[in-house]
């Protein structure tokens, strides 16, 4: 989040404000988009969270996926309506601010928009026929796949066609695409296909999560390495950071593991079960106390806390009452994410307001005074985008759907016919193994008591010992 924000503050922020665009947007927008991270995956808090609450993490990405995308595609449905609603808010680029120009003047965007078209329509085709192209490459009929693993191969499939077109137009120069058309195809596909290399070897079962983040860091090193970017200093500037970004987890995880023996000490887990599993409305009632209770929490406590202390409590209730800890789980990130949008311990929010103007300067470009940015500025543009996360809560608690189309299909066992089946089973059994007697036939004699005493008399004439 940290690097999200500061980084899009530093470059964004300038050029929103220089050409007028609205504070609390321009603010909000860069702080909502940097707490994505958080939901989508790669994400730390699926990780923690999956650890807390004993699943895989694998599965969590997979069903935090789909929703990480709605949430993003409402961002941007928010930034359009305002864009129509309140045009003055966001103003459209001057001809001079646009640096990438044709020959003719165009600015080579129709160009763009028929590539990404032509993408996604290759990706959108694979991925409605990749059970009948998986089955033509296993030489096996394949009915169904799972919804993640084909999001990813045709998102994957998709880039390296655009990719592919954008590198034979440039060797061959037959100039079907503009100059804005390959800058933006080379800058962003070697991100996503590291981005596709993590995930999607994840998500297909070829790595680890683990594995899966070291492919991720050495791809990272590799490609600042092939742009001259990767310096010594910048290498233990990451190390430092992940030494001490570890160092605060695993003592936040002492801390939480003392206070969790200190409550099981004084029978706390039962009397919040005892509590929790009472509620009116069942799971519902469930549903609505927890969240509001995380929401609240969140403003005072940072989702570490929040997965260490809070989390082991809400998970054998919510075990108990039959709900899923997978989906459970990506409603609390869901939910936790809020915890770096509002004050007083709104991180994303300090992190924006670190870089963002506080004294009035003159700008490099229109040579005009910029206003500072004010920090109730900032906190109300964060305000819709806080909003737009509650109602993904709702979304994800009204349709489960979006969490679990994303998972391996589980199955489902009948408890009632698997014991009528073990009772014919036995029943059969039963009837081979012991036969019914005859009424008519001879009855066995009774054994002689006095046979095995014969056995050890002496034969007639054999002299004893």
């Amino acid at each position: 989040v940290a690097a999200s924000v500061i980084s899009m503050g530093l470059i964004s922020l300038p050029i929103m404000l220089r050409y007028g665009y609205d504070r609390r947007l321009a603010t909000g927008v860069i702080a909502a988009s940097g707490t994505l991270a958080q939901i989508i995956p790669p994400s730390l808090v699926l990780i923690i969270l999956a650890d807390q609450l004993g699943r895989s993490v694998g599965d969590m990405y997979k069903g935090a996926f789909i929703p990480g995308f709605i949430l993003t595609g409402m961002y941007a449905l928010y930034v359009v309506i305002l864009a129509f609603v309140k045009p003055q808010w966001v103003p459209a680029l001057p001809p001079e601010a646009r640096t990438i120009r044709e020959d003719n003047g165009d600015a080579g965007l129709p160009s763009l928009l028929v590539l990404t078209i032509v993408s996604v329509a290759a990706a959108v085709t694979l991925g409605k026929n990749y059970a009948a192209v998986q089955g033509w490459w296993t030489g096996t009929p394949v009915a169904t796949v799972a919804l993640d693993e084909t999001i990813v191969v045709s998102m994957c499939a998709g880039v390296l066609l655009a990719f592919f077109i954008a590198v034979l137009n440039k060797v061959t120069r037959l100039g079907l695409l503009s100059r804005m058309a390959e800058r933006v195809t080379f800058v962003l596909i070697p991100p996503l296909l590291l981005i596709f290399l993590v995930l999607g070897t994840i998500f297909l079962g070829i790595a680890t999560p683990t594995e899966g983040g070291a492919m991720g860091a050495l791809g990272a090193i590799i490609m600042a390495l092939a742009r001259k970017r990767l310096s010594f200093s910048l290498l233990r500037q990451a190390l430092n950071t992940t030494t001490k970004l570890s160092c605060f987890v695993v003592f936040i995880l002492i801390g939480a593991t003392i206070f969790g023996l200190t409550f099981q000490g004084v029978d706390g887990p039962k009397w919040v079960e005892h509590l929790l599993s009472g509620l009116p409305g069942g799971q519902l009632g469930f549903l609505i106390v927890v969240n509001i209770l995380i929401f609240v929490l969140a403003f005072f406590l940072d989702f570490f806390e929040l997965s260490f202390i809070v989390v082991p409590l809400l998970a054998p209730v919510a075990e108990k009452l039959g709900i899923d800890l997978v989906w459970f789980g990506v409603l609390l990130a869901v939910n936790m994410q809020t915890s770096f949008m509002h004050p007083p311990f709104g991180f994303a929010l300090f992190y924006l307001r670190s870089v963002a103007p506080d004294k009035e300067y003159k700008d490099r470009v229109t040579g005009k005074m910029i206003p500072p940015v004010t920090t109730m500025q900032i906190y109300w543009g964060a305000v819709p985008f806080v909003v737009i996360q509650i109602i993904m809560v709702g979304l994800i608690i009204g349709f489960p759907g979006i969490v679990s189309s994303g998972l391996d299909k589980k199955q489902v066992y009948d408890m009632k016919k698997i014991e009528q089946q073990m009772e014919s089973d036995m029943l059969k059994q039963e009837s081979l193994t012991v036969p019914m007697p005859d009424p008519g036939a001879v009855p066995e004699p009774e054994p002689d008591p006095n046979a095995v005493d014969d056995l050890f008399k002496p034969k007639p004439g054999e002299a004893k010992k």
